[in-house]
C-alpha cells in the first residue's frame, strides 16, 4: 500500500451479522421465504437466535462496514459513522475495527437500544435468508454528524440505505462535501432507487464522485438497457460510474470513457457482501490512483474472495494473499 494512501470514513448501519448455516427444513419451520429479508425488532431476533441449533458466527457487517473493515484489512486508515448500542455488540464492532487499525471516535453510543443485528441463515445451496434488526443504527440523527468526523478525511464511502433515514444522508454528503472530501455513493438496493428516484439525480450531481449500482439497481436508475448504457447514463451525474454485473464482471465509466473488466470467475458458497468487497478492491486501486481497469480488477479479486467464505469476513491468510495480488 502506498503509505500515502488517503484515510477513508465510512457512513452506514453498523450491524453485527450472526451467520449460521441451515436447510430448508429449518427455514420452513420458521416460515421464513428462502432468499428474503425482512426487518424485524430486538425480540424477534432473540427468538429466532433462541431457535438456531448451535451457536451463529459473528462477524461486524453492514453494507458500508464490509466495505470499510476490507479496506482496513488492505492498510488503508479508516473511520466509521455511524451508531450502536452500549453493549457487548457494540464494543465488538467498535473493537473489531480499531483491531485493524481504524478510529473509533466517529460512532455514536444509544444505551437504550441493542446493537443492530442480522441473523444471515445460510443453506447448502448458498443462498442466504435473513433477518435484520436495525437497533441503535436506526436512531441515528443529522444533528449527531459532525465536522469533527470528516477532520484528516479525504474519501467518504455512503451506503445508500441511510436516504431512508430522514436527512442523514443528505447532511453527510454536504458535510463531506464541504470538507473537501471526494465520495462514493453505494445505490444498496433496487427498492431504494425506485423509493427516492425523484431526489437520487439531484444528491448525484451535487455531491458524488463515485456512485456504485448493481444491475438491478442501474436498471430501475436507467431503464432496461445495455450495461455501457447503463454506466454512460449514470456517468453523466458523476465523474465515476461503476456498474457491477456479477458472474459478468463490471462497467466502468469515467471522463477517459468506458471499461468492461471481467470477473474472476470461482466457485461461490455464499454471496454475502460480494458487493460490498467489490466496492473494497475497488476504492483501493482508487485511492492509490491507479487506472479505472486496474480498479475494477481489485474489485474483482477481492469480491471472488468474499463469495468462498461464509459471511463477509474473509480469514487473515486470503487476506495476506489478497494483498499480495494487489501489490503485483
Amino acid at each position: 500500500m502506498n503509505k500515502n494512501t488517503p484515510a477513508v470514513l465510512g457512513a452506514g448501519s453498523p450491524i453485527v451479522d450472526m451467520l449460521v448455516s441451515t436447510d430448508d427444513c429449518f427455514l420452513k419451520s420458521i416460515a421464513a421465504a428462502k432468499g428474503g429479508m425482512e426487518l424485524v425488532d430486538q425480540s424477534m431476533i432473540e427468538v429466532l437466535l433462541s431457535k438456531i441449533p448451535g451457536n451463529p458466527v459473528k462477524a461486524p457487517g453492514g453494507s458500508a462496514g464490509n466495505t470499510i473493515f476490507g479496506l482496513a484489512r488492505l492498510g488503508v486508515p479508516v473511520a466509521f459513522l455511524g451508531k450502536v448500542g452500549t453493549d457487548a455488540d457494540g464494543d465488538y464492532y467498535r473493537k473489531r475495527l480499531v483491531e485493524l487499525g481504524g478510529r473509533d471516535a466517529s460512532f455514536r453510543l444509544d444505551s437504550s437500544a441493542h446493537t443492530g443485528r442480522c441473523v444471515s441463515m445460510i443453506t447448502p445451496d448458498s443462498e442466504r435468508t435473513m433477518r435484520t434488526d436495525l437497533g441503535a443504527a436506526a436512531r441515528m440523527t443529522a444533528a449527531e454528524v459532525l465536522d469533527a468526523d470528516f477532520e484528516k478525511i479525504a474519501h467518504v464511502h455512503i451506503e445508500g440505505y441511510l436516504l431512508f433515514v430522514g436527512d442523514l444522508a443528505e447532511k453527510v454528503l454536504s458535510t463531506a462535501k464541504k470538507h473537501g472530501c471526494t465520495i462514493s455513493l453505494d445505490l444498496a438496493t433496487f427498492e431504494l432507487v425506485k423509493f427516492k428516484r425523484d431526489v437520487l439525480p439531484g444528491l448525484l450531481k451535487e455531491y458524488v464522485d463515485i456512485v456504485f449500482a448493481n444491475e438491478d439497481e442501474a436498471r430501475e436508475f436507467c431503464g432496461d438497457i445495455a450495461p455501457e448504457q447503463m454506466a454512460e447514463k449514470l456517468g453523466e451525474y458523476c465523474e465515476i460510474a461503476a456498474v457491477k454485473l456479477g458472474r459478468e464482471g463490471s462497467c466502468i465509466k469515467d471522463k477517459n470513457g468506458i471499461v468492461r473488466v471481467p470477473a474472476e470467475l470461482v466457485k461461490a458458497v455464499d454471496t454475502t457482501g460480494a458487493g460490498d468487497l467489490w466496492q473494497t478492491g475497488f476504492l483501493y486501486g482508487y485511492l492509490n490512483g491507479c487506472p479505472m481497469a486496474d480498479c475494477a480488477r481489485f474489485g474483482s479479486i477481492t469480491a471472488a474472495e468474499v463469495v468462498q467464505v461464509i459471511g463477509a469476513d474473509i480469514p487473515e491468510e486470503r487476506w495476506t494473499i489478497i494483498r499480495r495480488k494487489l501489490q503485483a
